[in-house]
């Protein structure tokens, strides 16, 4: 199993409210990502469902137990933390193996639940090493491990790779990825990486000021955002958002279209402007255009654009792909 419901689980620190009052079900193995930007509540809501803090109000259930008072060893769920809070003078086998001595696992057991772990994040060559004899990856690879051997109903991360490189952040989260495939366990992920939200997650929660968002698949999300907060959080270069006359043609306060849903010539279209700034990517070229009264636009060019900063271009979005919200910020259907 590994089921996990809230039910109007709010969190308030005195006068201050971090968590108003969530609702939310996450299904059996399923891979659910919090995002939000920095104090938008999603490692209080994560802390919450592991009991490390006390709820203001609200229920917590796993598996369909009420655990809304229970201590965090009874919930039977795992963390990995930010921090790989290994111990440095302990091997990796027994920084893996640790829970479960302390709980009196047989010696027999805990040697082939580490083994088995060991061998499904590449750590069975490192198991006799210590933590500083490894890199940033492969002690949060010996973090999760840790998390694995004891079988939990859920894994919680909490932010796990904010304190890698780039290149290491890719690759492990390929390498949370395939174990999840490989256990089938219920995994709640917490980044402010909405990259990561997108690649990783079966459905994305998205966390503003404690409130939830939008909860969905990625592509939902993407396609369909429901506020203007997810318009503009989901997607890599953000949405663009057009106020004034060219959003009153649609009836709408604010009008949002993506850059790769804007067609882009030298000579004619919708849309006049002047090229402020080019990125060349390679596969892509973002073009940061001063589209005059419409604002500062971001549009893609499939390749390499031929022309550069000064340059006038002319803009003609897809109309069919354009998103209209209301005053109130909500997404008009």
């Amino acid at each position: 199993m590994g089921t996990i419901s809230l039910k109007n689980v709010r969190k308030a620190f005195g006068d201050v409210v971090i968590i108003p009052g969530a609702d939310l079900d996450i299904d059996s193995g399923e891979f659910v990502v919090f995002v939000g930007p920095s104090g938008c509540g999603k490692s209080t809501l994560l802390r919450l469902i592991a009991g490390l803090e006390d709820l203001t109000s609200g229920h917590i259930a796993i598996d369909g137990k009420d655990m809304t008072d229970a201590a965090p060893s009874e919930r039977g769920l795992s963390m990995v933390f930010q921090s790989y809070a290994l111990y440095p003078h302990m091997s990796v086998r027994n920084n893996i193996a640790f829970g479960l001595k302390m709980a009196g696992t047989p010696k027999a057991e805990i040697d082939a639940k580490v083994a088995k772990a060991a061998q499904s994040l590449n750590l069975t060559d490192y198991l006799d090493r210590k933590p500083r004899q490894l890199s940033g990856g492969q002690r949060q690879r010996v973090a999760i491990g840790r998390a694995i051997v004891r079988q939990p109903k859920a894994f919680l991360f909490d932010e796990p790779l904010s304190n890698l490189d780039a290149a290491l952040r890719v690759n492990m989260r390929l390498e949370i990825m395939q174990l999840h495939q490989q256990l089938g366990a219920t995994m709640i992920y917490v980044t402010h990486d909405q990259v990561e939200a997108m690649t990783m997650a079966n459905r994305i929660v998205v966390l503003n000021r404690g409130n939830i968002e939008q909860v969905g698949s990625p592509l939902e999300l993407y396609n369909k955002p429901d506020t203007l907060f997810v318009a503009g959080f989901i997607g890599s270069p953000k949405m663009n958002f057009i106020t004034g006359d060219e959003a009153g043609k649609y009836k709408a306060t604010t009008i949002g279209i993506r850059p790769e849903h804007v067609a882009l010539s030298p000579k004619q279209g919708a849309w006049p402007g002047k090229i402020e700034l080019a990125e060349h990517l390679g596969a892509d070229t973002f073009l940061h255009v001063d589209g005059g009264k419409l604002g500062r636009l971001t549009v893609r060019a499939a390749g390499e654009y031929p022309d550069g900063p000064g340059s006038a271009i002319w803009m003609t979005p897809d109309t069919t792909r354009i998103h209209r919200f209301g005053a109130d910020g909500k997404a008009i259907r």
